[in-house]
């Protein structure tokens, strides 16, 4: 808008240094009013000097000539003023908008101008300030879009806000996710991930590969499981509650870090063997010295020993032979009430809900091991011995068993590598109990979950076939 005094503009370079003399408002408005007392005092004694008798005729003469143009002269002064206050008024509004292209002008160099350099100063830095945060907007959108991580913003009422590029390839064939609610796009997911999502907390699930997207498949040509990780946070956003779900594809990782630990098993295993094989070594050359020199008197103990190291060398090398040469589970037809008695006679848990009538095909040796270092699991994360649960459900398509306790849960870094074979936090532990129970599972053709509780604690969920 152009103004006479104050205009709009979207010009960025707003401020202009004001060269010539500064004259005020108050000054401006004191020299008004001395010209119009001068041109009425003069009026006034012209008047006089024609009238000299009539004081009410010349008083109203002069104010009928002198209030129209002191208010015509009053109105003439404000007009620029008011045109800059709606300019100004209209920039906050334009401010309020996110807009802040707009800049104000005013001619005059006074106290006004003084007000428009400091509103332009403050367009200026809310200006910069938008630009730079349209460029970190720019950069983190650019981030969050080329994650490996599946990125999935939920908000309240369950309608998708965000879904980067590799949550859009996973949950729905590289298409659009934004718009679309939560129960939609579980209604084409696998069912380990529709599990995952449902449950409370943090997880670890497993998918088929045949039910992998095309892209996910095309990477890597095995039929193995694969593994991902399913994280959940809730925070407030614009004054309104949304659910993040990411969600990490952990197969290569742990692939890579199966891989350093065979090696790091490999060097413990060679220095086992060095330690056993070394003394026996020495004491049979001992023994040989002994024989050639007739003295049989220390044999049996060199004998014993020899023994001791051979016990001990056998039950280590079974340990890890036990875990690397799983044999093919062979199936039997078990009921339920007898399996779980079983369980409890070596083991103090609790048994929720009723146990299924129906028989099941398992392997019992091999079912009952990766149940008990499950149970074992439970009862050392701290957790009392009434708050250890299993439970056995019925399902459409088989049946799910779940080991449940009250401890302290586990973290993000702990659940993505808690099925790596020899991983351990325990000061003594193997690390074999989860990698042996998910070995067992997938040779059963099921599959092994993992989700922290609200509540606190961990659950594992195995689901067996038909």
């Amino acid at each position: 808008m152009n103004l006479p005094s104050g205009n709009s503009h979207n010009n960025s370079s707003v401020n202009k240094p004001r060269r010539g003399w500064r004259v005020s408002l108050a000054a401006r408005w004191s020299m008004l009013m001395i010209l119009v007392c001068i041109a009425a005092l003069s009026c006034a004694a012209i008047l006089d000097y024609f009238f000299p008798h009539e004081l009410l005729l010349v008083a109203g003469i002069c104010l009928m000539i002198f209030v129209p143009i002191s208010i015509a002269l009053v109105r003439t002064q404000l007009r620029p003023a008011l045109e800059l206050f709606r300019a100004m008024s209209g920039t906050v509004l334009s401010y309020q908008d996110r807009d802040f292209s707009f800049g104000l002008h005013w001619q005059r160099n006074d106290e006004l101008a003084d007000l428009v350099d400091a509103h332009n100063d403050l367009g200026h830095v809310l200006r910069e300030q938008r630009l730079d945060l349209v460029q970190r907007e720019l950069l983190l959108d650019s981030m969050l879009q080329n994650t490996p991580v599946a990125m999935l913003l939920v908000g309240l009422r369950g309608h998708v806000v965000f879904g980067n590029i590799t949550a859009r390839q996973l949950l729905n064939n590289g298409r659009k996710l934004e718009g679309l609610t939560l129960e939609e796009i579980l209604q084409q997911v696998s069912h380990s991930l529709r599990e995952a999502m449902g449950h409370g907390g943090d997880g670890l699930f497993t998918v088929s590969a045949s039910k992998l997207p095309v892209v996910e498949h095309a990477a890597d040509d095995s039929d193995e499981d694969e593994i991902y990780h399913l994280s959940r946070r809730s925070f407030t956003l614009n004054g309104t509650e949304h659910e993040l779900f990411l969600i990490r594809h952990l197969t290569v990782e742990l692939r890579r870090q199966e891989v350093q630990t065979w090696k790091k098993v490999i060097r413990v295993i060679s220095h086992e063997l060095n330690n056993s094989l070394a003394p026996v070594a020495s004491l049979a050359n001992s023994a040989g010295a002994l024989i050639s020199r007739g003295q049989y008197e220390r044999l049996p103990e060199i004998m014993r020993t020899i023994e001791e190291r051979a016990q001990h060398l056998e039950s280590f090398i079974h340990g890890y032979a036990r875990f690397a040469k799983l044999p093919t589970p062979r199936l039997e037809s078990i009921h339920w009430h007898s399996f779980i008695g079983r369980l409890q006679s070596q083991l103090n848990f609790q048994v929720v809900g009723r146990l299924p009538e129906e028989p099941a095909m398992l392997d019992v040796a091999q079912m009952e091991q990766a149940l008990l270092n499950l149970l074992k699991n439970a009862l050392e994360s701290g957790s009392a011995p009434s708050g250890v649960t299993l439970e056995v459900k019925p399902m459409v398509e088989g049946v799910r068993i779940e080991v449940s306790d009250q401890g302290s849960g586990m973290s993000d870094t702990v659940m993505s590598n808690a099925l790596v074979p020899f991983y351990s936090t325990k000061r003594h532990g193997t690390g074999l109990g989860l990698a042996l129970a998910r070995e067992i599972i997938e040779a059963h053709g099921g599959r092994i979950m993992l989700n922290n509780r609200d509540g606190g604690g961990l659950t594992v969920s195995l689901i067996l076939p038909v």
